[in-house]
């Protein structure tokens, strides 16, 4: 019979974000949005801004996940992330004027402005945002 959960950790370097059992993990990937299940094939990936959304067998929780890796094995998913929010530790005013900077930035680039850098600024400006709402 299949299992029905796995453990799943999420470590930051200030502290352990999240342990316990869950039904399905999705984030996003720089490959893509995967969602991971009981029995994944053993897999690592880079992780991309976006939302982290966690099934439990209580319910769903989500979260902002800003980069990391994560390994991901049969038995279980550990995902070390530089920066993760749950909703409550997300201030929305600074999330509002972090995009609207991220935008700017975009919008009138010169041959000094990083592209790279800008478009991942908006990308976590826009997943804190979204898992506000």
């Amino acid at each position: 019979m299949a299992e029905k959960s796995f453990n799943l950790r999420i470590i930051t370097p200030d502290r352990i974000f999240y342990e316990g059992e869950a039904e399905m993990v999705e984030f996003n990937t720089t490959e893509g949005q995967v969602g991971i299940l009981p029995g994944h094939i053993p897999l690592t990936v880079i992780i991309k801004p976006g939302i982290l959304n966690i099934h439990e067998a209580e319910g769903n929780k989500v979260a902002a996940l800003h980069a990391g890796f994560a390994e991901i094995l049969p038995e279980g998913v550990t995902i070390l992330a530089e920066i993760i929010e749950w909703p409550e530790e997300i201030n929305e005013e600074r999330a509002e004027a972090a995009k609207e900077r991220a935008e700017d930035r975009l919008r009138s680039r010169t041959p000094e402005t990083d592209i790279a850098r800008a478009e991942t600024a908006l990308q976590r400006a826009i997943a804190r945002i979204q898992v506000l709402k």
